[in-house]
């Protein structure tokens, strides 16, 4: 019951008529008037109220267990982006889930931004000549004093590039793959504050990818495509859209999608684990080249 959970998974969860929030698991007592508080999820299922679902939303270095543990019981289990710290781990949770009959459901929140949805059905029909990615941001604004994002498995800058990447995989209509990268780590973190990233798609296009941690003042989440039909842009996110005829924005609305795709997954008996954005970033780190900068302090 940390920050994402509070902002986010609470207010869309008490949105959405097919849940009911019962019970939450923190090492501290978030004080929720109503809500049963347990320190473990396994203290949850021996003592608390029976639950049907749970979402985790730590980090993902230790979300393994958890889930194995739901799932074991036949619990429905959301992960939070990334699903897993490892692809096998995913994988095997997979295959769990398959066993207990339970849904299993990586959410990749970006995707329910109101501009994703209509940027993949306009690119579906165009032919891709260029796509430039620049996701640029202040760590000490979204991540003050979270030693876990800079430790192995956290991913450093690709916890906020990875929505980049789960945006590219949903809209453009040709796989893509890596082809170089450079990670710039603080010589006193394990995990990069920048990368430069390029990829092709199938058709031979290129794509450009900008992740910095260091960005004051104006954040950047820009996804532009050169078309043969001229320029689609996703900015603020994926929330703003333009097209060549013109600019739409609309409200927020990531995390109560992510609540309706989950019910709806649950009521039709199946999972949904895509890790293709999580196969990206471990190309990076597998083919990356590692460069040290300055060192990084909260």
């Amino acid at each position: 019951m940390g920050k994402i959970a509070a902002d986010q998974h609470v207010p869309s969860i008490t949105r959405n008529d097919d849940f009911v929030l019962t019970a939450v698991v923190s090492s501290r007592n978030p004080e929720m008037p109503g809500i049963a508080w347990h320190k473990t999820l396994q203290s949850l299922f021996d003592d608390g109220p029976a639950i049907d679902a749970v979402a985790l939303c730590t980090p993902p270095q230790v979300r393994y267990d958890l889930a194995t543990l739901a799932l074991e019981r036949g619990v429905h289990v959301f992960l939070e982006k990334p699903p897993g710290a490892t692809l096998t781990e995913v994988a095997v949770l997979e295959q769990q889930a398959t066993k207990s009959g339970a849904t299993l459901f990586a959410g990749w929140h970006s995707r329910f931004a109101a501009g994703v949805a209509p940027a993949r059905a306009w690119l579906a029909a165009r032919r891709i000549d260029s796509v430039s990615i620049v996701w640029r941001e202040d760590v000490r604004v979204w991540h003050p004093g979270q030693a876990w994002i800079w430790e192995p498995g956290g991913l450093g800058v690709f916890d906020p590039g990875i929505n980049a990447l789960s945006i590219a995989t949903d809209i453009l209509p040709n796989a893509f793959f890596l082809t170089n990268a450079t990670l710039s780590s603080p010589a006193n973190r394990a995990a990069p504050i920048a990368a430069d990233l390029t990829f092709r798609d199938t058709t031979g296009a290129p794509i450009t990818m900008d992740l910095d941690w260091r960005q004051t003042g104006p954040q950047s989440w820009d996804i532009t495509v050169e078309t043969d039909a001229g320029t689609l842009k996703l900015a603020e996110g994926g929330a703003v859209l333009t097209l060549p005829e013109g600019t739409d924005s609309n409200e927020d609305e990531e995390y109560p999608g992510l609540y309706v795709r989950f019910a709806s997954l649950i009521r039709g008996g199946r999972s949904e684990v895509d890790t293709q954005p999580l196969k990206l970033v471990a190309d990076a780190f597998l083919r990356g080249t590692r460069i040290a900068v300055e060192n990084f302090d909260d």
